[in-house]
């Protein structure tokens, strides 16, 4: 089963108090204490933003782990393995049970991971079962096209996405005022194609391609499909959660796994929005050549500071 979990914004990036969007993501997988890889090369792999995922994810809650491309100056490099472009990358982004992609600027993030190969990864992992989500940036990227305000000059065309979810996409649909009529007016004039809007607070899981379920983790977090009408108009349905993501420690969760081992298959989520965030693009790790960074930290390490909008 290939599942891909698109927030419009929330999780641990935005709603340090609220785990249900991310509770939600580590209960599709079924496992107690599942394996989380975190990338966050959007933000030029912020120290702040790391420190934050692993205060979020730190064990018992779950084994995390993160790949990073860049580096600066204030970044703590221990304890780390440099790992060369080849098969202990491979298998370690592949023996994961999800990668979170972060927030930040997703122009400068997918070719990074072109230049390195890691789209192919990224495909190979969701080919072989790996749950794959993000917001904002870490939402838009696994579309084939949608809107980005990557290069600061304001809401443009975003075409060169991914392409595991056939469409557009439309993060912070309602949460950032320029959002939404970009949005409209991309798809209406046809540079865009059909897609979906999610606001922050709500999440699109998707299925092997197919929209499985909405789910947000407050109330009125929408999301939406948007579609160009045959007089080149747009035309804009509201999609109703299916409920509000349980906390994975409560009865309903157990409840919600039991049904799932009965039932054979997966569960699904529903919607969220959160604002792309952008940085300066550093140097990569050891300045040339195809290195990676494969990092785990201590899942006791306190976070600090966390990716500012902008």
């Amino acid at each position: 089963m290939r599942q891909i979990v698109a927030l419009g914004g929330g999780g641990f990036s935005d709603e340090t108090s609220n785990t249900l969007l991310d509770d939600y993501i580590l209960g599709l997988t079924g496992k107690a204490a599942p394996r989380v890889c975190f990338l966050g090369t959007a933000s030029g792999d912020g120290s702040a933003y790391i420190e934050k995922f692993y205060a979020a994810f730190r064990a018992p809650r779950t084994e995390p782990s993160h790949i990073a491309l860049f580096h600066g100056p204030s970044f703590d490099p221990a304890p780390e393995t440099l790992v060369n472009l080849g098969p202990a990358l491979r298998e370690h982004m592949l023996t994961r049970d999800v990668i979170y992609v972060g927030g930040g600027n997703t122009v400068a993030m997918l070719a990074v991971w072109r230049a390195h190969g890691l789209d192919r990864l990224l495909r190979d992992a969701w080919e072989a079962g790996v749950v794959l989500c993000g917001l904002s940036a870490g939402s838009l990227c696994w579309f084939e096209s949608g809107v980005s305000d990557a290069d600061g000059g304001g809401m443009a065309p975003l075409l060169n996405g991914l392409g595991f979810l056939d469409g557009s996409h439309c993060p912070h649909y309602e949460s950032e005022p320029e959002r939404r009529p970009a949005y409209q007016r991309l798809v209406a004039d046809g540079t865009l194609p059909a897609g979906y809007a999610a606001d922050d607070c709500a999440a699109l899981h998707f299925v092997d391609g197919r929209l499985a379920r909405v789910v947000a983790s407050r109330p009125g977090a929408r999301s939406f499909r948007v579609e160009r009408t045959a007089g080149g108009q747009v035309d804009e349905t509201p999609i109703a959660p299916t409920a509000p993501p349980p906390d994975a420690r409560s009865p309903d969760r157990v409840k919600l796994r039991r049904h799932r081992s009965a039932a054979g298959r997966e569960g699904v989520p529903d919607v969220d929005r959160v604002g792309e965030r952008r940085t300066r693009v550093c140097r990569p790790a050891g300045g040339t050549g195809r290195a990676w960074r494969l990092l785990a930290r201590s899942p006791g390490r306190p976070a600090t500071g966390h990716v500012p909008r902008r």
